[in-house]
């Protein structure tokens, strides 16, 4: 084939390929600035990238349909064109798919963000089936390839036995939701803080001082999980108050039931309903009248200034109403003081 041969195919695909950029510009200018639902953009963001990929497959088709090739020359190049397309739409199904996946976790999970690990699963997934379907379009068998992969998989899990198992307790963490993205938790061994991403290998837990705690999925998934935010975020939150054997325990009901009504009305976190009550409980002490005082705060780290400022007013209104509120030795101290003597 002669160089004049080719001026009339390079001509077509390159206009071809030209008209199709700048009918997919004006569509961009349009779409940006009209209102789309929130689904909608997702699509969109997902296609403008491949669309350019598009353009430039449809300007060559076009420039391979008015080339003189031979029938053999022709086949392989539109095979390759049509894995090139292939190829494209698994990466914006990819895209898609894992955006559509993040919303609708949004929903469904209360804005509370989608993890890694989900995301990474479809797309994963995504991406392999279009890759088989690449290679079957080029002519390579795949059945053959399954078996080896089959064969490989089969020593790969063998010898990656930990990854495997922090993978599917992450699945099974995602799919059973004892924890969300945003919950407060706690753990068996002790830590506690907000989850803040689950991965495909690991759970990410931000601790109060701001610190990340990396814990395995399989490890987090044996262990029992304190979960401060299911089913609601508001939690009761129990003070203990002791007061002097001469106090009047009608009249310390009152007063602490005063000060954590009237806390309720300034301090964040801290809740009007249900109302704070008090219990006269665990009740008799050895030095004092040992009380409850049951409030309501909208979340687990309000408990935090919530008891900050009660314990403050609760102090300034016992000194005020003239309640005592016993001193207790040292533990150590008052076994020592009360042993009877042995002479």
């Amino acid at each position: 084939m002669s160089g004049a041969d080719l001026v009339t195919p390079v001509l077509v695909a390159v206009g071809l390929a030209l008209a199709a950029l700048l009918v997919r510009a004006v569509l961009v200018k349009r779409v940006e600035v009209s209102r789309m639902s929130a689904n909608v953009a997702v699509v969109w963001r997902a296609l403008r990238g491949p669309s350019l990929l598009w353009c430039v497959v449809l300007g060559l088709y076009g420039g391979l349909a008015v080339a003189p090739l031979a029938g053999r020359m022709a086949d392989r190049l539109e095979i390759v064109l049509r894995a090139l397309v292939t190829v494209s739409l698994a990466v914006t199904a990819a895209n898609v798919l894992g955006l559509l996946v993040a919303r609708f976790a949004e929903r469904r999970l209360l804005a509370v963000g989608v993890t890694g690990l989900a995301r990474t699963a479809v797309r994963v997934l995504t991406l392999t089936v279009g890759a088989l379907i690449v290679l079957e379009g080029l002519g390579i068998a795949i059945t053959p390839l399954l078996t080896a992969l089959g064969v490989g998989g089969l020593a790969a899990a063998l010898a990656l036995q930990d990854t495997l198992a922090n993978f599917f307790a992450g699945l099974h963490l995602l799919a059973d939701k004892p924890i969300r993205v945003g919950d407060f938790v706690r753990l068996e061994n002790g830590t506690e803080g907000f989850v803040d991403d689950i991965g495909w290998r690991s759970t990410r837990i931000r601790v109060l001082q701001g610190n990340l705690v990396v814990m395995p999925n399989a490890k987090l998934a044996q262990g029992s999980i304190t979960n401060y935010q299911l089913p609601q975020a508001s939690m009761s939150y129990v003070m203990p108050v002791s007061v002097g054997y001469g106090s009047d325990p009608e009249h310390v009901e009152r007063v602490l039931v005063e000060e954590a009504m009237e806390a309720a009305r300034e301090v964040p976190g801290l809740l009007r309903e249900p109302a704070p009550f008090v219990r006269f409980i665990p009740g008799f002490g050895p030095f004092s009248m040992d009380f409850s005082l049951i409030c309501t705060v909208a979340s687990f780290v309000d408990q935090y200034l919530v008891q900050h400022e009660l314990r403050k007013r609760i102090l300034r209104r016992f000194h005020a109403e003239g309640i005592e509120m016993p001193f207790r030795l040292p533990s150590a101290l008052a076994v020592e003081s009360f042993t009877p003597n042995s002479h």
